[in-house]
């Protein structure tokens, strides 16, 4: 049986639904409604099994992966370029909040099966995705660059609560970039995700994300605002954060904008004002990856994992869909069953994992550096 390797179009500013246009189809807010109708507030929704027909088609490790690889403007690269450690974290900033990407109201990524992967290349960047653990569900991602010697390690663990109107999920772990031809690595967390399903249905990403450098002290705070309870736009997408020395707490920039438009600095010493981010610039006209080497493919990669699926709700067969998907969980529900009667624990194969109480958040670290070209590239 031929392997069927299916990548999709990453998320873009063209491609996100806009909130407006799903409260004219009320048969989406319909469905959720009455997935969530017996569900009490505060459940926890890691390991909740959505239909195919509210997937999209592709697994949340390779939202995680695109959020680095699927650029217009190489933002990564270009931090190396940075005269003095303030350039660098004023670009770091801009990179960090590239990451963040528009995402439809009622459609969602597969959750990840244990031990699936995603490597992918773009040019000097190579990137490589496992999830570590399903319950709880823990996703490790490691990237370098050789020619700029810059790499990421990423450690997510998303924890989701139903709050009766709306859902949010808190994306605990830690993320570190390192720029090694100047000793310096940021360390950053994640904005939340939020989900509103009621009065008016959207998704927007909210709360506070710091970018710290402890080799320089400097700190970059920024606040990811959420829109009013209706839904008026004018804070819709909206940051406002500042940048400052640790040591001596003088702020030396004013951050404001909105990450799904334009995003500018202010110098507190001159008033000088200058845009260090253009969505419309760096997360326009994405193309999905392609695959240029299929026999190098691992079969556990995500494209290959979820791809009869993935196809199905491309095609909107529904029926293959359901038959897919349940297929995925069967042979995970069958492989825990052999491990179990073997009594062996699963271990990752490319990541060392662990998770610190006192910090309450998780830790990853590659096995093996650099990460290798992959056989699926993206220009």
């Amino acid at each position: 049986m031929e392997t069927k390797i299916v990548l999709s179009k990453p998320l873009t500013l063209e491609g996100e639904t806009n909130s407006d246009e799903h409260c004219e189809t009320p048969n989406i807010l319909q469905r959720i409604l009455s997935l969530f109708k017996n569900m009490r507030q505060g459940s926890d929704l890691s390991c909740f099994k959505l239909p195919p027909v509210l997937n999209m088609p592709k697994s949340q490790l390779q939202c995680y992966a695109e959020s680095i690889y699927c650029t217009a403007s190489d933002l990564l690269s270009n931090i190396n370029s940075g005269k003095t450690p303030l350039d660098r974290l004023v670009l770091v900033v801009a990179w960090t909040i590239s990451t963040t990407r528009p995402l439809s109201f009622g459609v969602a990524p597969y959750n990840p099966t244990l031990g699936e992967t995603h490597h992918v290349s773009k040019r000097n960047l190579n990137l490589l995705m496992e999830q570590v653990s399903h319950h709880p569900p823990v996703s490790a991602l490691y990237a370098t660059d050789h020619n700029e010697n810059i790499d990421i390690t990423w450690c997510h663990s998303p924890v989701s609560k139903f709050h009766g109107t709306s859902i949010e999920t808190k994306v605990h772990g830690k993320r570190s970039l390192k720029l090694h031809n100047h000793g310096e690595t940021y360390e950053m967390n994640s904005p939340n995700l939020l989900i509103r399903i009621l009065p008016i249905p959207g998704t927007e990403w909210v709360g506070n994300l710091s970018i710290r450098c402890p080799e320089t002290g400097l700190v970059a705070e920024l606040n990811y605002m959420s829109q009013s309870f209706f839904g008026f736009r004018a804070g819709r997408r909206q940051i406002k954060g500042k940048i400052y020395d640790s040591l001596s707490k003088k702020i030396l920039h004013k951050v404001e904008g909105h990450w799904d438009r334009t995003v500018t600095v202010k110098s507190t010493s001159n008033a000088e004002e200058r845009v260090i981010y253009d969505a419309r610039e760096v997360i326009s006209g994405l193309q999905a990856p392609i695959v240029v080497n299929p026999e190098s493919v691992w079969p556990t990669e995500t494209a290959v994992v979820w791809g009869e699926l993935s196809e199905a709700i491309l095609n909107k067969d529904w029926e293959k869909a359901r038959e897919a998907k349940k297929i995925v969980e069967e042979r995970q529900r069958e492989l825990l069953r052999e491990r179990e009667a073997k009594g062996e624990n699963w271990t990752p194969k490319h990541f060392v994992v662990s998770y610190s109480k006192e910090e309450g958040c998780w830790n990853c670290s590659p096995i093996k550096k650099p990460v290798p070209h992959a056989p699926i590239v993206t220009l």
